[in-house]
């Protein structure tokens, strides 16, 4: 009798417990692959790295049930795009491979709410760079055809250049407050900078050569740090 009354005991325990209750199917949310889903979730949703699939398959990355991340989506006619997801749409750099007459198309570049924006710009590219410790690059918007230089030595402004010599391959020199540099210019574009300055203890003089290109059309500010 007791162990009869001890078996029921382990049972009811077996099937009330929560931590041993079946767990709930994990969602896609997305219509066209929400038949299967194999991969991490989170309460109830595809969150992690998975593949779904439907009429189409998804490989990648998910968040909240959605494409969101890296990932490789294939349609069944045989388009596929490969690259960044968010909320289960194209958004940032991808490729998209499109077959056409049994050929393959391909769109590559950038991506915003699965519209395709263009081609992914071209980063600067430095050319020569001789006693410089460091440099950066940032472009502000697409307003104005300008790059202006900043010159920089312990955090500030340098003040102790000589002998500059600046030359753009297209564009009309121009200042704003310590800044120097061209406007009206016509990319890519190709700037040489030459000058001497003094070291950060004051106690050398030096020569400084920067060169660098620019492909993409915008409003830039360079930097440049001895």
């Amino acid at each position: 009798m007791k162990h009869f009354i001890s078996i029921i005991s382990i049972c009811i325990l077996f099937f009330s417990s929560p931590s041993l209750s079946a767990q709930k199917s994990c969602k896609v949310l997305l219509p066209e692959i929400d038949s299967v889903y194999k991969g991490k979730c989170k309460k109830g949703l595809a969150h992690g790295k998975g593949i779904a699939y439907g009429i189409d398959t998804y490989k990648g990355h998910f968040s909240k049930g959605l494409p969101s991340g890296r990932g490789t989506y294939s349609w069944n006619n045989g388009d596929q795009y490969i690259g960044s997801w968010k909320n289960g749409m194209r958004n940032g750099e991808g490729k998209l491979s499109l077959k056409i007459a049994d050929r393959d198309s391909i769109i590559d570049g950038l991506w915003e709410n699965n519209k395709y924006l263009g081609p992914k710009p071209i980063a600067p590219k430095v050319l020569t760079k001789v006693s410089v410790d460091r440099y950066s690059f940032k472009k502000y918007d697409d307003h104005k055809d300008r790059v202006l230089i900043n010159f920089l030595q312990n955090g500030s402004i340098n003040r102790n250049i000589y002998h500059m010599t600046i030359i753009s391959s297209t564009g009309v020199e121009t200042t704003l407050g310590s800044l120097i540099g061209y406007d009206f210019i016509d990319f890519p574009v190709i700037i040489k900078v030459n000058y001497e300055t003094l070291n950060k203890l004051k106690s050398v003089i030096y020569q400084v050569i920067f060169e660098f290109e620019i492909t993409d059309p915008g409003d830039w500010r360079v930097e440049i740090h001895n």
